[in-house]
């Protein structure tokens, strides 16, 4: 893979099903510089109705009521300012060594970095990877199994497998702005850093652990991105990742070890003295002895913790950018290739997390609630779906049930599959309280 074509700014449009070439005109909106095609980018990701419902979001606590714990939309922000960082130090090696393309600037690499990571959980649906287990669990219940009568085996992975992941892809290509035309109309540059598990849900690698990024739907707009930027074909529907992925990665998992633990304190769950044990290594002591505030010291140590990262990783991106070019790169990810003071204190972080805050009971018992929450929706909208699709006597129940995706309707020209990922899109976009709500409302719990 070669910089010139993975830093490519062309974008791309579907029409009547072919994946065309297109540029906007705010690329000539005046003098140069003015926003560059990466800054467009950004813009139509921020002001997305999808980024903005991120704030009622599942981060770490369902439903959270304190006011400084971070939801899916702070969370996002903070990831692409740590995002922009890296990206930003690692351009500014490659313009030193000679490998950035002509007309690249080292704050372009920060750009299509900052873009991937606010996009990043953009398909988060709500309640977070609970609710994404929710979701598949009621598709691969077998009392469900005669609803997907008539998908193919692809069509049938993908419906039973809900993937946020896959569905920010959805959302930037199909759902939002230009829908069903292009999405967002992102540049190649920034879908490809965007692309996690650059292969689809029945590619080899799927069957591992369910994770992947492209659907079925997808899978057009997602191949012609991938020849534009050059990505290696690893098999069917398999590519090689974009090398920019990997800090959008990197980003990501700095923040959540760090910034979860300091939600954990900040709420009680966890000692200061556990996470000032954690981080302290990275920080300057007097500085914190000349505090006596504990949200003051968890943000210093946060600071100084990150600050390090972020140096580390753009050190071990450049050293290894050889192997991430040829699709080779053996590491798990690039905090894998870290000096060991910084890997393991992560890799502790994260296990402190998964030991005393991903399994404390006030979030065991929402994530627990989501279940039944969510079955409340699928139990009424998928069997209305189902029966409108195959041209069945729809009852009365059924025409109400349709009624209320309004903004996302049914068509009679709707194959099953499509429709089934409507219903997908419909509750996945919805908030933690929409969800909630709308689920306790269609329940007849509290009607009067």
């Amino acid at each position: 893979m070669h910089w010139e074509r993975l830093l490519s700014a062309q974008r791309f449009k579907q029409v009547d099903g072919d994946v065309r070439p297109t540029r906007t005109p705010a690329t000539s909106e005046g003098a140069p510089g003015l926003r560059s095609d990466f800054h467009i980018d950004h813009d139509r990701v921020v002001f997305s109705s999808a980024f903005r419902r991120l704030g009622r979001k599942t981060q770490v606590h369902p439903l959270a009521q304190h006011d400084h714990t971070h939801n899916r939309l702070t969370h996002s922000v903070e990831v692409a300012s740590v995002g922009r960082s890296l990206g930003n130090r690692v351009g500014a090696m490659m313009a030193h060594a000679a490998l950035l393309p002509a007309g690249t600037t080292p704050f372009d690499i920060g750009a299509v970095v900052q873009v991937a990571c606010l996009a990043h959980d953009i398909g988060n649906p709500p309640f977070g990877h609970t609710g994404e287990d929710a979701l598949r669990d009621w598709f691969r219940d077998e009392r469900h199994a005669a609803l997907l009568d008539g998908l193919n085996p692809a069509e049938k992975r993908d419906i039973q497998t809900y993937e946020g992941n896959a569905h920010s892809l959805r959302m930037l290509a199909t759902l939002e702005m230009y829908a069903t035309e292009g999405g967002m109309r992102l540049t190649a540059a920034a879908i490809g850093a965007l692309i996690k598990y650059p292969w689809t849900a029945s590619a080899e690698p799927a069957f591992v652990r369910d994770k992947f990024n492209i659907y079925q739907a997808e899978l057009p707009y997602f191949g012609r991105v991938a020849d534009e930027l050059g990505l290696i074909m690893r098999g069917p529907e398999q590519w090689a990742r974009h090398p920019l992925s990997y800090l959008m990665e990197a980003a990501d998992d700095i923040c959540y070890a760090i910034l979860d633990l300091e939600d954990a304190v900040e709420i009680g769950i966890l000692d200061y003295s556990e996470f000032e044990k954690l981080f302290s290594k990275f920080a300057e002591v007097e500085k914190l002895w000349a505090t006596t505030s504990v949200r003051q010291k968890c943000a210093m140590l946060r600071g100084m913790a990150i600050g390090r990262c972020v140096a580390e990783v753009a050190e071990k991106f450049m050293l290894h950018q050889d192997t991430l070019l040829a699709g080779a790169f053996q590491g798990k990810d690039l905090i894998d290739v870290c000096a060991p003071e910084i890997r393991e204190t992560l890799l502790e972080a994260k296990r402190l997390a998964s030991q005393k805050v991903y399994r404390h009971r006030t979030k065991l018992v929402t994530e627990i609630a989501a279940f039944p929450c969510l079955t409340t929706l699928l139990d009424v909208l998928v069997p209305a779906v189902s029966s409108k699709v195959r041209g069945e006597r729809l009852s009365a129940r059924h025409t109400l049930a349709l009624g209320l995706m309004a903004d996302t309707p049914i068509a009679d020209s709707d194959a099953l599959y499509p429709a089934y990922m409507k219903v997908l899109d419909y509750v996945g976009a919805m908030t933690d309280n929409a969800a909630a709500g709308l689920a306790r409302e269609i329940s007849g719990v509290g009607i009067l």
